[in-house]
């Protein structure tokens, strides 16, 4: 984590996600005062994570083909390169297919680069990697997405999609910088036997010379961190999407629940990375989930009661679902090995991505008919039947 290529590389994502964080509520605000409505706002978002999750299926491959620079940097270009021709034209088609293109370059530098930090660090510092991987991705977040309307008043629409395009640009001129080695089994010479120590604590003694075994167990050690990345996920998109619709009339309590939430994430990121590099990776994945479950049991009594009761629900998502982030993507990377770091970096965010839409549709679909405590309610639950998958393995899978 001390070397040059570790921290440009956590340079390079600032200015990745900076670019796409700033942009993220501004264009549903571009077509929806040209005329595009509710629907048109919520379409910008919804066929950008759709061309994202297709894209992140294919990208192990493009891993192995291209190498993890290539990629990562045609990915950076295009995300930032259709962002201007958005300037042109506010009719929804047109824009649809030019953030389309965007969720492609979203989705390589998303799966790239959290299989970057793999490569980069040994597998004694994976957690505490991860963790200021989350913390590269998750501040700018936290700094952009609630100024990014404000900064449409300030600089206007043109100023923040030349800088949602310059930000990109810049990040990919640096990847070139970064020292990457391919994506091929290898073990690392300075930490002998950690690989070993990883695997067993994922449940996965040996790395099998049969290519299926070997799938399968991946799967077998990958299904409790996904769970848990599933459920967490499925509970913050919901929450992202239907806070302000719970409490329209709060005034500021909305925004600041949204803001608990937010930095709930990236406080409980960086406390799972110690954490994870001592106990080994899974452990957390228990507590994580409870925790975001007792949150969504706040925000359901919130419902009615008082809006402020949001914001420490929020916050407890948050913080549950920030520790599961870092301990399923390191449980991840220790169940696969470096010979399959780009799967389990594919795997982690199509459940990132995948959640958060099943969040915002699914939960949606519950609270139409029934209410919002029923919708918050379910996301509880489902947090709280996961946990048994994500107790730890009591014997390596064969």
């Amino acid at each position: 984590m001390r070397t040059a290529a570790f921290r440009l590389m956590l340079a390079v994502t600032v200015l990745g996600f900076g670019g796409h964080a700033l942009l993220l509520p501004v264009l549903p605000l571009w077509v929806s005062r040209a005329g595009s409505g509710e629907f048109g706002a919520g379409a910008t978002t919804g066929v950008f994570m759709l061309t994202t999750v297709l894209t992140q299926l294919a990208v192990p491959w493009l891993l192995r083909v291209l190498g993890y620079r290539a990629v990562f940097a045609s990915g950076l270009v295009l995300l930032a390169a259709p962002t201007p021709f958005v300037l042109g034209t506010a009719e929804l088609g047109p824009v649809l297919a030019l953030n389309a293109v965007r969720g492609i370059g979203f989705g390589l530098i998303t799966v790239a680069g959290s299989a970057l930090v793999a490569e980069l660090v040994p597998p004694a510092e994976h957690g505490r990697a991860s963790s200021r991987y989350g913390l590269a991705i998750g501040i700018p977040g936290l700094a952009l997405l609630p100024l990014g309307v404000a900064t449409v008043d300030a600089l206007g629409f043109t100023g923040v999609f030349w800088t949602a395009t310059a930000s990109p640009l810049l990040a990919a001129l640096l990847v070139p910088f970064l020292r990457a080695t391919s994506p091929t089994p290898r073990r690392h010479a300075s930490d002998p036997g950690v690989e070993e120590l990883a695997r067993s604590e994922a449940g996965v003694d040996r790395v099998s010379p049969d290519p299926v075994a070997g799938r399968r167990a991946f799967v077998l050690a990958g299904l409790g961190p996904m769970a848990a990345m599933l459920a967490g996920s499925v509970a913050q998109g919901g929450l992202t999407t239907f806070l302000p619709l719970v409490a329209p009339g709060a005034g500021v309590a909305v925004p600041v629940a949204l803001f608990a939430l937010a930095l709930g994430g990236v406080l409980g990121r960086g406390v799972a990375g110690p954490l994870v590099d001592r106990r080994g990776p899974g452990r957390l994945l228990l507590p994580g989930g409870v925790l975001s479950a007792l949150g969504m049991g706040v925000e359901l009594l919130a419902v009615g009661l008082s809006p402020w009761l949001l914001v420490p629900g929020a916050l407890a998502v948050g913080l549950g679902f920030g520790l599961v982030q870092n301990d399923s993507l390191v449980a991840l990377f220790a169940a696969a090995g470096p010979a399959r770091y780009g799967a389990a970096s594919a795997a982690w965010n199509i459940g990132f991505d995948a959640g958060t839409g099943a969040g915002a549709s699914g939960l949606g679909a519950v609270a139409q008919p029934f209410g919002f405590r029923a919708a918050f309610g379910v996301a509880a639950l489902l947090l709280l039947a996961t946990t048994p998958l994500t107790r730890r393995r009591s014997s390596p899978t064969p």
